[in-house]
């Protein structure tokens, strides 16, 4: 039998380990096991102010049924962070439970705690807010994850049911949910060796017949598009079906497999499985209340969307920034406060001097349909020398009028942001015919600008299109409050579940999820294959 002193020592530090030093003073072994908690927390200053602020206690070693729930909670989550796409390695799970094991001395358990409590700090930030920082990527990616500080998260821990607080920290989102589904799905279809042979690069139409319909043919049935069929023609089940595949990927769906179909098609279960990991860590970066109504930007979707209590109330195409380092669209969210009618341009400094200032220089009558003027808002003759003016050195604005031809169109969406983004109307219509609609300065152009008005306005007014058409019809520039602000989430998502639970896939227009992707790897993020 132990001492009840002995018991009350092992019931605060816990282990088998501890036997060997009952013979030393209680005390004694109290102060070396704060002192080693001491140590070892002070690498982290999150840690050590938890464990300051809790006199040292440990939350992990001790002895009884709380200790052993915690220890098990985290070990479980530890050895299936893979499911959620997090890099296993990175919690060195085998190092703990070695030391855990191995622990002899009073001092080996206070090291053994504060290696628990960084695992399961270092664990909690990933499945909640993401592995990775995303401005460390890209820097178009200036999205600002709310991330928590660790003795949050320890203290909170402290005080629940632990493997209920487990399940509880990655997102609850439905797009989350299903996207670990999908995630399992692709691991299977890896085990079992995908899709089947990949399809010759060659445009195909109905009416089309032989090996290579048949090719095409295999590989439909194989992803799901398909029936079983021993037709060796591009019949009319096989156009649905390319149809279908067209409409789940972004392509114009007419049915014909040309080029860009196929290239899609051909895409192998692991390529896709890489864009559901990179989709769960985007998602991970948007844990955050993203508000009852709000809008959704998709950037490789180009759309954007009105949500309301998790339904798409209203979609619309969008145009968005073309594919250069200095127009490429940001990823960040804001929140809309007013619309402006008849809108002026007033035309960003990165345009005057990059674009209409080597015109004026040429040509002092050029881009005649903008304003300049100088710091007082007066006009600027177009009489005036503008060769004299460097990119540096111009110091003149440059406006184009409220009218049909103005560059924003007859309507703008703001939510007033540092990077000068926001949503508006255009003259240049038939960009919205296109299948790739990147071709802005990095603004988000909108196909059905004034519905997209009716829509944010039918929650302040009886008769919103009449309201809007009074004040547009004024030809005056006019703002125009939103009584409810709406969060706007700028993403950019390769892999989204569709509300009836299909996976739909676009293509990585700027390049930034396979960015995201090497980051994963190189953090230990591996594709695995699971049977069964």
């Amino acid at each position: 039998m132990l001492r009840s002193s002995a018991r009350t020592v092992l019931h605060l530090l816990g282990t088998a380990g501890l036997i060997a030093l009952l013979g030393a003073p209680v005390s004694a072994q109290v102060t070396a096991f704060k002192q080693a908690v001491a140590e070892a927390a002070s690498k982290s200053d999150a840690v050590a102010k938890f464990y300051r602020e809790n006199n040292y206690q440990p939350i992990w070693t001790g002895e009884g049924e709380e200790f052993r729930a915690r220890r098990a909670a985290l070990v479980q989550a530890l050895s299936t962070a893979d499911v959620h796409g997090l890099p296993v390695d990175r919690y060195r799970l085998d190092q703990l439970m070695d030391k855990m094991r191995d622990a002899e001395t009073t001092r080996d358990l206070g090291m053994v705690e504060v290696a628990l409590s960084r695992a399961f700090v270092t664990y909690a930030r990933d499945v909640q807010t993401g592995v990775l920082r995303p401005s460390n990527i890209d820097d178009g990616m200036v999205r600002k994850v709310e991330r928590r500080d660790g003795d949050a998260y320890l203290a909170e821990f402290k005080g629940t049911a632990p493997a209920a607080y487990m399940r509880a920290l990655p997102p609850t989102s439905p797009q989350y949910r299903a996207l670990l589904k999908e995630k399992l799905l692709l691991e299977h279809l890896l085990a079992e060796g995908g899709w089947g042979p990949t399809v010759p690069v060659r445009k195909m139409e109905p009416g089309d017949s032989g090996d290579v319909v048949v090719s095409l043919r295999n590989r439909l049935i194989d992803m799901g598009y398909m029936s079983r069929s021993a037709s060796r023609t591009y019949d009319i089940a096989m156009q649905n079906a390319v149809q279908a595949f067209q409409a789940a990927h972004g392509l114009e769906a007419d049915g014909v497999a040309g080029k860009g179909t196929i290239t899609e098609i051909n895409k192998s279960v692991g390529d896709r499985l890489k864009s559901v990991i990179v989709a769960l860590e985007r998602e991970r970066w948007l844990m955050r209340d993203r508000g009852e109504r709000h809008i959704l930007v998709n950037q490789t979707d180009f759309s954007a969307k009105i949500v309301d209590d998790g339904y798409v109330t209203f979609q619309t195409r969008s145009v968005i920034g073309k594919n250069t380092s200095d127009r490429r669209t940001p990823e960040f969210s804001d929140v809309m406060e007013h619309m402006v009618i008849n809108p002026s341009w007033y035309v960003p400094r990165s345009i005057i001097t990059k674009e209409y200032l080597p015109k004026l220089r040429a040509n002092p009558n050029a881009v005649g349909h903008l304003e300049i003027t100088d710091s007082r808002g007066r006009r600027v003759g177009r009489g005036h020398d503008f060769s004299q003016y460097s990119a540096r050195s111009f110091p003149f604005a440059m406006r184009q009028p409220p009218g049909k031809r103005n560059a924003l169109g007859l309507v703008k969406f703001m939510f007033p942001n540092k990077y000068n983004i926001y949503l508006h109307d255009t003259p240049q219509k038939h960009l919205f015919a296109r299948e790739v609609r990147a071709y802005s300065h990095g603004c988000i152009r909108l196909a059905q600008p004034f519905e997209f008005a009716y829509a944010l306005l039918a929650k302040q007014s009886e008769a919103p299109k009449d309201f809007f058409h009074r004040v547009l019809d004024s030809g005056k520039e006019t703002k125009v409050e939103l009584e409810q602000q709406v969060p706007v989430h700028i993403i950019y998502r390769t892999a989204v579940i569709s509300p009836k639970g299909q996976a739909e896939y676009r293509r990585d227009i700027y390049g930034r999820d396979a960015k995201i992707w090497n980051a994963l790897s190189n953090a230990g993020v591996a594709l695995s294959a699971v049977r069964g």
